[in-house]
């Protein structure tokens, strides 16, 4: 056991005295195998983070929304069916919600307006008064106390003193949000008493979700019944599609590095095939030849492998992803200024090294093998 340990040490430090001999040609490649790996760690450590990130925050919204349809679009639901929906067997709670987008002229924004709902006792407001999201603060540049001027489509100005501001925690998303009392709501968009934007349901048991959207298709007829999971669902497809596009943009580098890869791994230069029939020639076996070649491959693939991925946690989780946020993340005039929480998943990392690391070191071992094979008089000529 030892004797076969002390033997690997040997040929380790051997190894990494001759890449040293070799360094001009072993530095560009790990160079180079770093920078594709912190590229795909990024996109990887991002997407799952991000994922993660909506999870979390739907984890509060209703497990299922009914909306009303008009032609097939979204349209005003009335009130009375909140109580039909309240005595559909497996409902907890049902309650309207009143919601809807305005477009600042100000600064070409678009605010989320939305009534707090009657459980949330923390953001409950008087008529007059609202709260704001961290990116209305910053773009509006208002405090506590000071009011906010907005001009309704009927042309009338409200004039609404901040009563606070929302926490930046949840930037992502309420940097454009914008709470108002119910009365101020239904005045400012001019909504009758007897409308909601939509309902939100909360179920009893989550396996009965699809029991209780039948009963909804009948008791409420013209009506959609959307899951928090398919709003869920919904945000991952765009995720995993902009990973996708950002990945295909870089897939033309990304195959010239494997190209760049496998030429210098499967080629041996004529200084490699001379100090192979060298030490064939003072006495190493061909297990030995392979073995130091197989701690090269395994040297520079799995530090190349190490090195990105830590540069690429860092540059998601500590600089926000500032080289692939633009399209990884999307724009808005209202922009989100958050932290993403670490949220790794050990199947990708590991996926992620064998499609890099083995490949590569395999890739090493044939021609070498085939080298080493050979008689040592003729790889030396």
């Amino acid at each position: 056991m030892n004797t076969s340990f002390t033997r690997q040490r040997y040929l380790m430090d051997f190894t990494l005295h001759s890449m040293l001999r070799r360094k001009g040609r072993n530095l560009v490649l790990f160079t180079v195998y770093c920078l594709v790996i912190f590229i795909l760690a990024s996109v990887m450590f991002f997407g799952q983070a991000i994922r993660q990130e909506a999870k979390t925050v739907l984890a509060d919204a209703p497990e299922a929304t009914v909306q009303n349809l008009v032609m097939g679009r979204h349209a005003l639901i009335n009130a009375k069916w909140v109580p039909v929906l309240q005595n559909v067997r497996g409902v907890r709670h049902a309650e309207g919600r009143l919601w809807g987008y305005y477009y600042d002229t100000v600064n070409g924004a678009n605010y989320t307006v939305m009534v707090p709902p009657s459980g949330d006792a923390e953001h409950q407001l008087q008529p007059g008064e609202v709260i704001i999201g961290p990116g209305i603060v910053a773009n509006r540049s208002l405090i506590r106390d000071k009011y906010l001027f907005l001009r309704a489509n009927y042309g009338e100005i409200f004039r609404l003193k901040v009563k606070d501001r929302l926490s930046s925690d949840s930037a992502l998303v309420s940097a454009d949000l914008l709470l108002m009392s119910e009365p101020d709501f239904r005045k400012f968009f001019q909504l009758p008493d007897d409308v909601f934007t939509d309902i939100g349901l909360t179920i009893r048991n989550a396996r009965e979700i699809p029991t209780i959207i039948g009963k909804i298709g009948v008791r409420v007829p013209g009506s959609r019944v959307v899951t928090r999971s398919d709003i869920l669902r919904t945000y991952q497809s765009i995720f995993s599609w902009r990973e996708g596009l950002l990945l295909a943009l870089l897939g033309a580098s990304i195959v010239a590095f494997v190209i760049f890869a496998f030429d210098k791994a499967a080629g041996l230069s004529g200084e490699e095939r001379r100090e192979i029939g060298i030490l064939k020639a003072i006495g190493w076996e061909t297990s030995d030849v392979l073995a130091m070649k197989f701690w090269e491959g395994a040297l520079v693939s799995a530090g190349a492998f190490l090195l990105g991925l830590v540069l690429a946690y860092g540059h998601v989780f500590f600089f926000q992803a500032g080289l692939l946020e633009q399209v990884l993340k999307g724009w808005a005039v209202i922009y989100p200024d958050f932290h993403l929480k670490p949220h790794i998943e050990v199947l990708q990392v590991v996926t992620l090294a064998f499609f890099t690391v083995v490949p590569y070191t395999a890739a090493t071992i044939i021609p070498i093998w085939r080298a080493a094979v050979t008689d040592p008089d003729a790889v030396m000529r």
